[in-house]
């Protein structure tokens, strides 16, 4: 709102008007909360030099104003759409403690949307990566209300059907041209676990849940704060044809599901603006970048 009410729209009105007045007068530091006047003097100084270039000039300098502007909020949007996996020096076999020497500073990215965008109050799931030559690892912080979950768990076999109960899943494609092939990963709070090859371009092939990538998964509950950790380890070689890269670019999108009824939540990363998961072209990308830590 404040983009937009006091930059956007007076730079706009500059490049097509034919006042230059118009849009700053009455305009004053304090209109944007703005009270040591030594901070806005650059501006001032620089606005009452401007009626020197000319009207043609100042509109073209407004709109090259405007058009940065615009590319740095697709910068933004761009960031939004992106988590950074460090580079880890060893593998690990169980790790779900987020203050952990290995997750200590890993940056983050949150999932707190419906599928049509919406904030979900009180569901804010965080998602860490690390990676090794061998294995992506996958870090899920889920908050939950209740819990919605499957009856004599099995964490010795693969759970086909797992969706239904509470889980928070990944799903992972290489290919940036076939977008319709990715593997999608699940893991719920009892340590269940399936892994399915998806083809959008098949989809009554009901096969895809027979794959198996050889991930590993492990998951607590902590009742005290309503919240539980799971970890995945995908081994790289089953979800990429290259080896393992600073650099290398995947198609992921992340996803919480909890509860059941009318009060089931479907939480996600990059919102799928339909009543599915399902949506390639939602995904945003997880980038594999060097890194300091353990």
């Amino acid at each position: 709102m404040v983009l937009r009410k006091f930059i956007f729209k007076p730079i706009f009105q500059a490049c097509t008007i034919g006042s230059w007045n118009v849009p700053f007068q009455n305009w004053r530091p304090s209109s944007v909360g703005i009270t040591n006047r030594s901070t806005f003097l650059p501006f001032r100084r620089l606005f009452s030099a401007w009626p020197v270039f000319g009207l043609r000039n100042r509109q073209v300098f407004c709109c090259t104003g405007l058009v940065s502007l615009a590319i740095l909020s697709v910068g933004i949007a761009h960031a939004s759409s992106r988590i950074e996996s460090k580079r880890a020096l060893h593998d690990i076999s169980a790790d779900t403690d987020p203050n952990s020497a290995f997750w200590r500073g890993v940056p983050a990215i949150f999932a707190y949307k419906n599928r049509n965008g919406d904030k979900v109050a009180g569901y804010r799931m965080e998602v860490r990566s690390r990676w090794t030559p061998d294995n992506l690892y996958v870090l899920f912080i889920c908050p939950y209300t209740k819990l919605y979950l499957k009856p004599d768990p099995k964490t010795d076999v693969e759970t086909n059907g797992l969706w239904h109960w509470d889980v928070a899943e990944v799903f992972i494609g290489s290919d940036f041209q076939d977008i319709g092939k990715y593997k999608e990963f699940e893991v719920s709070p009892q340590g269940e676990w399936v892994d399915l090859d998806i083809n959008r371009d098949h989809r009554a092939d009901s096969a895809g849940w027979k794959w198996n990538s050889g991930f590993k998964v492990t998951a607590r509950i902590d009742q005290a704060t309503h919240r539980w950790y799971a970890l995945m380890k995908i081994p790289y070689r089953s979800i990429d044809s290259r080896p393992a890269s600073v650099g290398n670019l995947l198609r992921v999108n992340f996803f919480l599901s909890e509860e059941t009824g009318a009060d089931r939540k479907a939480i996600t990363w990059q919102p799928t603006h339909e009543n599915t998961f399902h949506v390639p072209k939602a995904f945003g990308t997880l980038k594999l970048s060097a890194g300091k830590q353990k």
